[in-house]
């Protein structure tokens, strides 16, 4: 069996396992990353998220995270909506989640497959005369995996530095498999974003500097998962009813038009979590809130990150009758609820 031969088979497992599209590089093919990673941190635009200034040495080349590596097989996986995930942003009593955590947590879903393919390769290759060695990542350790689907041509990095696909749009998970197998690598995707600039302007929080450039400090994702704490007020205002992530920038994209539904099911999205009630969400306690968000990426970052969230919702509601709910709230053990809450208080009471 040629190479080439290997290369078609492995394609069309992935296919077979769930992925929406598989494709090929070598680990050195991101030389760019390190300088990009370099002054993203230099300008402070990471936040809280000080993961990303360590092993900054494994983040910015691959091929250094595991010199053994010959090749790098990345993985698309579509978990589009059939709906319109900004037709919340108008419901002001209800939350906003973002798409992608409506449902099942990708990692789980996404590792599975990996390793599956992952097995087959390992087999695949011992066929044909040859003992190989994989590593699989899902958003799971210093891995460039946006830079790397590009260099493999599954798509190309937008002005809002996501990756964009012709048949996928902007929702599909990525997911690697390192091995150290050399294959033929594919030809690198290549910008069609053009002069479009959509996804700049619909930011409520005006996140982008420049195009392809985020300052995660005031990106609502960055604000309702990884920030800890109070948010900055001159923010609170502009994050609207989102409370968990933000599908503004994706949703705008004109390569959406193309986008197909989920075919996994367990990226569909759960009724309860399409518009949730603000009122329900707000009362949630530890053990209600890790009942509802049990198997969700929602789950990781606790009840009191989230209410905070949903508190923040509720003042910019305009819904007088959400004040009962927020003053509940005002003596809450934790410092960032109850400063939420009596933020919430004084924009529905115009104060």
């Amino acid at each position: 069996m040629t190479d080439s031969d290997l290369k078609t088979r492995l394609v069309a497992e992935a296919l077979d396992v769930g992925f929406s599209a598989a494709r090929i590089c070598r680990p050195d093919a991101v030389p760019q990353v390190m300088d990009r990673l370099q002054a993203f941190l230099d300008a402070g635009y990471h936040g809280q998220m000080g993961w990303m200034a360590d092993r900054v040495h494994w983040r910015g080349a691959p091929d250094v995270l595991w010199p053994q590596a010959q090749s790098v097989v990345m993985l698309a996986e579509n978990y589009g909506p059939d709906f319109d995930p900004r037709a919340v942003l108008g419901q002001r009593d209800r939350g906003a989640i973002s798409v992608y955590a409506q449902n099942k947590d990708y990692h789980d879903v996404a590792k599975k497959r990996l390793k599956r393919l992952g097995r087959w390769l390992i087999e695949a290759a011992r066929r044909g005369g040859e003992e190989i060695e994989i590593k699989v990542f899902v958003d799971t350790a210093p891995v460039p995996e946006k830079a790397l689907g590009m260099a493999a041509g599954l798509g190309w990095q937008g002005k809002h530095s996501n990756l964009v696909s012709r048949e996928l749009g902007s929702w599909f998970f990525l997911g690697a498999l390192f091995t150290t197998l050399k294959m033929e690598p594919d030809a690198a995707g290549r910008d069609n974003c053009g002069n479009c600039h959509a996804c700049l302007d619909v930011c409520p929080t005006d996140a982008f500097p420049a195009p392809y450039q985020v300052d995660a400090r005031r990106c609502i994702s960055y604000l309702t998962i990884e920030h800890k704490g109070p948010v900055a007020e001159d923010l609170r205002n502009k994050m609207g009813n989102h409370i968990y992530g933000c599908d503004d920038c994706l949703a705008a994209c004109p390569w959406n038009k193309f986008a197909q539904k989920a075919a996994e099911v367990k990226y569909h999205a759960r009724e309860d979590l399409l518009a949730p009630k603000l009122a329900d969400l707000a009362v949630l306690d530890d053990t209600g809130f890790r009942a509802l968000f049990s198997g969700s990426p929602i789950k990781r970052i606790g009840r009191d990150r989230f209410v905070r969230n949903v508190l923040y919702a509720i003042g910019n509601s305009g819904d007088a009758a959400l004040g009962s709910v927020a003053h509940s709230l005002l003596d809450d053990p934790d410092e960032a609820v109850a400063d939420a809450a009596a933020w919430a208080i004084a924009q529905l009471e115009g104060r």
